[in-house]
């Protein structure tokens, strides 16, 4: 596992149906060391931090191997890396394979994996187009985001190295899958009571899966 693009952005003002938008979604490759801090890459800042950024998303990662899936989708269109907004353009790195709690080395930094990244209409901007957002959601390729457990620096062609193994099996990409259900059985309802006692599963995800467990005993009951 590798590190192929590190990609940074600041906020920028885009016209967007005739208002003025503030985004960070506009991300380019930097080819020279850079430190990773507790909340972002330096040269890299967020524009909402009520969705974007903080501890829990202080590092963005989006597999070069998804990269030839939007070209297919989108083939009008000129995609980078950077173009879904992540700071690591990875290889090797996927969502189906890494487990909420995981530990990897990159460079001289450490990072956890919390959460995948829940599309926002700032990705229709950058895209030119909305409906990538329920595409996103929909293909299940949702890049991962990190915390970071020590700050470091990293620089494109970092190896990326597995330090431990979170042994739950709960996966970005399942995370993705149950929450884009809207009815579960009941291996499905055990496995979120699992989701919710995650350690690094950030609390808002937790209280979205609380609510779905209280529904379905509320459905069961009638």
């Amino acid at each position: 596992m590798k590190v192929v693009s590190v990609n940074v952005g600041i906020p920028q003002k885009i016209r967007f149906n005739n208002q003025l938008v503030t985004t960070s979604i506009f991300k380019h490759p930097v080819h020279e060391k850079i430190k990773l801090s507790k909340l972002n890459l330096e040269g890299d800042a967020q524009s909402d931090l009520s969705v974007h950024g903080g501890v829990d998303k202080a590092v963005y990662s989006y597999p070069v191997e998804h990269y030839e899936y939007w070209r297919k989708i989108y083939p009008d269109i000129d995609i980078q890396f950077g173009m879904f907004g992540e700071n690591l353009t990875t290889q090797g790195l996927n969502e189906m394979d890494v487990n909420i709690g995981d530990t990897f080395d990159i460079g001289s930094s450490r990072l956890v994996v919390t959460q995948p990244r829940m599309p926002c209409y700032k990705l229709g901007i950058r895209f030119g187009k909305m409906d990538v957002i329920e595409k996103f959601l929909n293909s299940l390729r949702s890049g991962i985001y990190f915390r970071v457990l020590r700050e470091g620096e990293l620089i494109e062609g970092d190896e990326i190295k597995l330090l431990t193994r979170e042994m739950n099996s709960v996966s970005v990409n399942y995370i993705v899958s149950l929450y884009k259900k809207r009815n579960y059985n009941y291996s499905e309802l055990q496995q979120l009571k699992t989701i919710t006692k995650l350690k690094f599963l950030p609390l808002n995800w937790k209280r979205h899966f609380e609510q779905e467990i209280d529904k379905a005993k509320y459905q069961n009951k009638q």
